[in-house]
């Protein structure tokens, strides 16, 4: 960094004004990074930093709002491909400029290349959070994504599997990558907080019934058909279980037409999306994934501070999470359907699902908070403004 940055950044030290940093993002729609960014937000120490965000996609603005209203400044540069977002780098440079911007933090590929050409025409430096396993990423978005990976200062994977990924696919030693896991905010996914809506009412869903869901978009590794064959063949077990799916996305015909031909309309209902999860969560006991492929699921972390279950294969970073038989119930991701025979078996145990209830908010509290991703981010943050 040159001379004249690093005396502007004593300066604001000295005069304790908050440091401008600067979020490069796809899209601010309803997936888990961009759902992350005002629950960060809200919790960043605003005296010490002051958030701007670029994103790329207008029609995927849900959570401008959100991010508005926790103090952030929101910028749309509009790209409607990968190839225009990384011929918006100079405008997006200018905008560095303008705004004294001191760190730039990036959020999946596209948005990252573009970020790190951005750091290298300005001399900011880059913190990318890697969210996914590289495996999973087109062979374009995967070589492109290597072949500027050198061009940032910091790498934060999302959990231990992403990190190891990261290992095995890019082998160097810079820069330095390190594990910062996803976290909920436990304060607010409390089921001490009053649900504004009682969903089983809502829905005619026995008090004493148990409730299986899910919140997520509709993507393929969610692998939600075969979310839905669990849930029939579970029902047909154990006719006291009922299943609530919230969300949407571009597989939602698809998965509609399923449940259909399941015949599954009496006891899973489809809640559509929704901005304020907390009254679904109260409603469920279990929140179960049958995932394909993951980095850290948010909405689990959610669901686990409030006290659902977690039921799961053990995709992605999943079982840094959930021990089985503990907090949770893992079975493999090649073998989703076993989660029909271990969820028969626990439904009958109310004392037992209790006590996992218990754990499972432990465990997000204990290592999985919002509070301690923060603290470990503005730590990052410090130490590169700094250098």
């Amino acid at each position: 960094m040159d001379t004249l940055n690093k005396t502007y950044i004593r300066q604001m030290y000295q005069e304790q004004e908050p440091v401008p940093v600067l979020h490069i993002i796809k899209s601010l729609g309803r997936g888990g990074a961009e759902m992350l960014l005002p629950e960060t937000l809200r919790q960043h120490d605003k005296q010490k930093f002051k958030f701007h965000y670029i994103y790329f996609l207008p029609w995927k603005d849900q959570m401008v709002p959100a991010i508005e209203q926790e103090g952030g400044k929101v910028v749309c540069v509009k790209a409607k491909n990968n190839a225009a977002i990384l011929l918006a780098v100079r405008k997006i440079a200018a905008y560095v400029r303008k705004n004294n911007i001191q760190l730039i933090h990036c959020h999946l590929p596209w948005a990252g290349m573009a970020a790190r050409l951005v750091g290298k025409l300005t001399g900011v430096p880059v913190v990318y959070t890697e969210h996914n396993k590289w495996e999973r990423y087109h062979k374009l978005t995967y070589y492109m994504n290597k072949l500027s990976f050198p061009l940032q200062q910091r790498v934060i994977a999302v959990s231990a599997e992403v990190a190891s990924s990261i290992k095995i696919n890019y082998r160097k030693t810079k820069p330095l990558v390190q594990v910062v896991a996803n976290g909920a905010d436990t304060a607010k996914y409390a089921r001490t907080q009053t649900a504004a809506i009682d969903i089983r009412k809502q829905l005619n869903i026995p008090a004493t019934a148990t409730v299986i869901g899910i919140t997520c978009v509709f993507r393929a590794q969610k692998r939600l058909g075969t979310w839905l064959e669990i849930a029939k063949a579970l029902h047909a077990k154990q006719p006291g279980t009922y299943f609530i799916i919230v969300g949407d996305g571009p597989l939602r015909d698809e998965v509609h037409a399923k449940a259909k031909a399941l015949g599954t309309e009496q006891y899973v209902f489809f809640a559509g999306l929704q901005t304020e999860t907390r009254p679904y969560f109260t409603a469920m006991d279990m929140f179960m994934m049958s995932s394909e492929f993951e980095g850290l699921p948010i909405a689990l972390l959610e669901a686990m501070s409030m006290n659902c279950v977690p039921v799961c294969t053990a995709a992605g970073g999943i079982p840094e999470v959930i021990k089985d038989g503990v907090n949770g119930l893992l079975v493999p991701v090649e073998q989703p359907l076993q989660l029909v025979e271990r969820l028969s078996q626990l439904v009958q145990q109310p004392d037992e699902v209790a006590r996992m209830k218990q754990a499972a908010r432990e465990t997000v509290i204990n290592s999985f908070s919002m509070k301690k991703m923060v603290a470990e981010l503005e730590d990052i943050y410090t130490d590169l403004i700094n250098k």
